[in-house]
C-alpha cells in the first residue's frame, strides 16, 4: 500500500467521511489522483462511497470495517516497533523522550490540524 493510500485511510479514520477534494487538499495530492486512488481502495473493500445527507449532489468518502481494521493494524505495529526500539535506548534516553513528549504531541496536534484542514 502507498504512503498516501495509509494517510487517506488514517485521515478517515480521524475525521469520519469526507469529499475526494478534500482529501486531495489534505493529502497533497490532485482531485485525479485522489479520484484514482479512492478507485482503488474502494475495489480492495477499504472505503466506499457515500450520499451526502446533508447535500445530495455530494458524494462522501467513508472507511469501511475492513479499512478501520487495516488503520487500527498498521498503528498497533507501530506501536510494537517503538516498544522494541525504546526498550534499546538507556534510562537517561527514556527520560529525555519522557521529557519530550508534550512539546511532541503539540507538533502532532499542529500537524493535524495542517493536514486537516478547514472543517466542513
Amino acid at each position: 500500500m502507498s504512503l498516501t493510500s495509509a494517510a487517506t485511510l488514517a485521515t478517515l479514520d480521524r475525521t469520519g467521511p469526507r469529499r475526494i477534494t478534500d482529501l486531495a487538499a489534505v493529502e497533497g495530492v490532485t482531485q485525479p489522483a485522489m479520484t484514482a486512488l479512492v478507485r482503488v481502495m474502494e475495489a480492495s473493500g477499504l472505503v466506499e462511497r457515500r450520499g451526502d445527507a446533508s447535500d445530495k449532489r455530494v458524494t462522501l468518502v467513508c472507511l469501511t470495517e475492513a479499512g478501520a481494521s487495516y488503520v487500527r493494524t498498521r498503528r498497533q505495529a507501530g506501536v510494537h516497533a517503538f516498544e522494541r526500539l525504546i526498550g534499546e535506548l538507556t534510562g537517561d534516553e527514556v527520560e529525555a523522550l519522557v521529557a519530550a513528549l508534550p512539546a511532541l504531541k503539540h507538533l502532532a496536534e499542529l500537524e493535524s490540524q495542517d493536514r486537516e484542514g478547514p472543517k466542513q
